[in-house]
Order: C-alpha cells, then structure tokens, then sequence
C-alpha cells in the first residue's frame, strides 16, 4: 500500500485526524517511505500495539430517560428548641433579654420549632412508590413530592429506617416513570455513574463522576457498605438516584465529607442492594428488622498481625462480646480475629457489621476465626437486632421491685457511648406516667437516681424501691445536664 493510501484509510478509520494526515503526506513528499518494524530488534518481541480509544458514556441519554423518574422532595415539620426562662419566650419582644437577667432561677425547657428542608428521590415503582434517605423525612409533618412535569403529590412515609438511612414515600398516582435497578455488586471502581437531583432546590440537576471506592465503612453508619464517589453532591441531592452507564440505579446518595457544607471530592451512597431489602420490609410490614452479632470488633494494624501471627493485617479484632448474644452462642471470644464470614473474606473491620446487616434474624453463620495462631471454625445463627436488654416498666399497682417512673430503659451500646463521651447510663427509650409528667423525655440518658450512679436496670429498681415519695433524677440532654424531680404517687 502507497503512503497515500495508507493515509486515507487511517484517516476514514479516525486514527488520523484530517490536519496530521496532510502534515503526514506533506512529509511523505520530500522523504523516502521508511520500512515499520514489525519486530521489537532488541528484544525479538512484537512491536508493543496502542491501546484501543475509549468513548466516554453519552449521559444524556441516562438523564432524558429516567430524569422524568426522579423527584423533588419538600418537607415541613418542627424541631425542639432549648430555651431559658419564665413560660414560653418570646424573643421579638425587645425587652426580654433585659427582664430575663432579672428574673432569677431560670427554667429549662423546649418549644417546636417550625422547619423546612428539600432532598430528592426516585420512583421505583409505577403506582407511585419512592425511595429516597430517612433523614431527609425525619421529623416530617407534611412531605410533598414534586414530579417533573411539574404536578404535585402529598406523600405519606410508609416507613424509614435510621440505621440504614432508607425511607420509603408511597403517593397516590398510577402509571408514573419508574427507574430500572441495577446491582450495586456489580459496580467496579474506575467505573463511570450519573447522579440526579436538586442541590439546593435546583431541580433535575445532572453530575457525573466515577466510582473511587467500594464498601466504605463511615464512623457513624459502620452497618452499610458505602459506595464512594467523586460525584458533585451536594445539600438538596440527598435521597437522589445514583445510575450506571447503563441507566440503572446503583445507589441513593447520601452523604458527603466536607469541612464547608458543600462538596469537597468525596460523596457516598447506600448500595441499592442493601436499600431494596429494606424497601422490601418497609412495604410488607411498615418496619426494619435488623440482625444482630453481638461484638464490638476494630481494625488489625500491622501490629496486631504481628502479635497474633497473622501473615496480613486484614479481619475484625473482637474486642468485646455481648452477654446472651449470637456471638457469645456461637462461641466468640475477645481476642478473636474473625477472618470470613459465610466463605467472604473480611479485609477490614468495618466489613463484618455491613456483612451483618444485609443479613436477616436467624440466619445461620459460619465464621472463620484465627485464635491463638490458628484456624477455627464457628458456627451459628444472627439474633435479632431490636431484642436489646430493655424493659419497659409502667405504673400497675405491683410491689413487685419494678420500677414506677414509667421508663423504658436500656444499656447505651459502644457507639453510643463513643458519640456521647458517657463512661456508664442508660438511654430513655420511652418515657411514660410520672416521668413524662416531670419532663422526661425519650433519647435522654439516666446518670443518677438520688446521687447514685446508675448503669443497670438493676440498679435503678434497687434505688427507686426504696424511695418513699419521689427520686431526683440526673439527665443527660444534649450537651447539657440537669435534674428532674419525679413525685412517684
């Protein structure tokens, strides 16, 4: 083939733009055609081929085809305000400040207030239910769901689920665009995804980036298996589809790490794996059931592999086991570095607890433990995360050593304790009778009955038993402390 022809077939096959096959054919005039190597001389070896030109996913065609799926969410509902004074505040008035430093002994106490919020979601299926995160309907007093054609719907949360930040919306419509779903199991990092939403109220708004990382385990959400992207995300995307290059959902977007509030490079989103089981719950029977382990574990450093003989730094170091838990059945010992669980290798340990939660109360486990420089073998079945060590006790006449403050209470767990900086308490899940009377309210923690530290039931029975007429009652509140007088009848 002549140098001529051989220009004008690379440049119909795009190899060769127009401009550098005449700067090529320029050349070719004044120099004799020079043989192509077909060999390496040096090495005897094929001459190394180029890599083949990879086309960049044409978005548009993702976004013109599910965008009419995705939704604008609003929200209304209030919040509790701390306020110090006499009765309710009345902050506009220009004097309170001045008669509040005269009023003497201040009373603590909280007030609704109004608040307003927007995320996104997604329609998955087409008589009108929705996923979107949980915390863009927490604390919700009315939630509309605005489509793209610009209709409105009132929505009713059918559920929501904090430990996996899911929510399921369902409004009242039928033959509405719905999303296909994809598998998040199948994401491969380097891989390009689309993401869809409203950043700060800015509706049907498209961002692209790539998968940087699979199963991230964040400190605070430690039971779900992140995905990390470099996305743009941002306050208003929350609850947003995550898509593939293929159009099908692969994650809801959920967080971002920032020192500013906005987007710094790092985002994260729920696995639509995990998010589709707990749709699947929330739509059969209005609620989550997680399973449950039982262990506190951490992560192998190079240091631990070396004291235990591990070749790798790789599993989850148990550090503690529950009493009466799965793990302890199963046969969990602190010390023990659990290494796969149900044949799958646990790298670090934040994969055990998002091994755990895709899982289901009852499910049987098999573990593979390294104890004491060797291999062991255990087996067993998950419990059932919400049959904590909690007992809720109510006013009934009986002098049977159960308490009479109308409390439910329970044991803070490790993370709870890590969050709130408490040595010991116990976290008021309910608060009823007396105590509601007195102020008590469900997500303080009891440090103290009548001076005495308290970290058991237990001790709570012992005290209250013999109290005659009521108990003084340490709070934890937030990030402050204060003590309620409950008159106990």
């Amino acid at each position: 083939m002549t140098t001529k022809r051989l220009i004008l077939a690379l440049t119909a096959a795009g190899i060769l733009g127009a401009g550098a096959a005449i700067a090529v054919q320029q050349n070719a005039a004044h120099q004799a055609p020079a043989p192509v190597p077909a060999v390496n001389a040096a090495a005897g070896a094929p001459a190394p081929v180029p890599a083949p030109m990879i086309a960049l996913p044409d978005f548009s065609v993702i976004a013109s085809r599910n965008g009419p799926a995705v939704v604008n969410i609003s929200v209304t509902g209030s919040t509790k305000a701390s306020y110090e004074g006499r009765g309710e505040p009345f902050t506009d008035d220009p004097f309170f400040e001045f008669f509040r430093r005269f009023q003497g002994p201040q009373q603590r106490g909280q007030r609704d207030v109004p608040s307003h919020g927007v995320g996104s979601g997604f329609i998955v299926s087409a008589d009108g239910t929705i996923l979107t995160n949980a915390h863009v309907v927490r604390d919700a007093r009315e939630v509309t769901v605005k489509l793209t054609d610009r209709r409105e719907f009132r929505a009713k949360v059918l559920g929501s689920d904090p430990k996996t930040d899911v929510a399921v919306l369902k409004i009242d419509a039928k033959n509405l665009p719905v999303v296909p779903l994809g598998r998040s199991t199948e994401l491969k990092v380097g891989e390009w995804v689309l993401a869809i939403g409203s950043p700060f109220g800015l509706e049907s708004t498209v961002t692209a980036g790539v998968v940087s990382a699979k199963g991230r385990s964040l400190p605070d959400d430690s039971n779900v298996p992140f995905i990390q992207t470099d996305v743009a995300i941002n306050p208003g995307n929350s609850g947003g589809p995550l898509f593939n290059t293929r159009g099908e959902v692969v994650g809801i977007n959920s967080q971002i790490y920032s020192q500013s509030g906005g987007y710094q490079g790092l985002s994260f989103a729920i696995p639509i794996d995990v998010a589709n089981k707990i749709k699947d719950q929330i739509v059969a029977t209005g609620k989550v059931v997680h399973a449950k382990l039982g262990v506190t574990v951490q992560e192998v450093n190079q240091s631990f592999a070396d004291s235990f003989n591990l070749a790798t730094p790789e599993g989850a170091l148990v550090s503690n086991v529950e009493s009466g838990s799965a793990a302890e059945k199963a046969g969990l010992k602190a010390g023990d570095v659990i290494r796969k669980m149900n044949g799958q290798k646990i790298v670090s340990s934040g994969d055990l607890p998002a091994m755990v939660s895709l899982a289901a109360p009852g499910d049987k486990i098999k573990l593979e433990v390294w104890r004491q420089g060797k291999a062991v073998e255990l087996n067993g079945a998950l419990g059932n995360a919400s049959e904590r060590n909690s007992v809720a006790s109510r006013e009934n006449g009986d002098d049977s050593g159960k308490l009479r403050l109308g409390l439910a209470l329970r044991q803070l767990d490790p993370l709870e304790r890590r969050q709130s900086g408490l040595p010991s308490g116990l976290l008021i899940e309910d608060a009823g009778g007396a105590a509601a009377n007195a102020g008590v309210q469900p997500g303080d923690v009891l440090l103290s009955v009548n001076g005495r530290a308290v970290n058991s039931i237990e001790q709570v029975r012992d005290v209250v038993s013999k109290s005659d007429k009521s108990v003084a009652l340490l709070i934890q509140r937030g990030g402050d402390r204060i003590f309620i007088p409950v008159r106990l009848g």
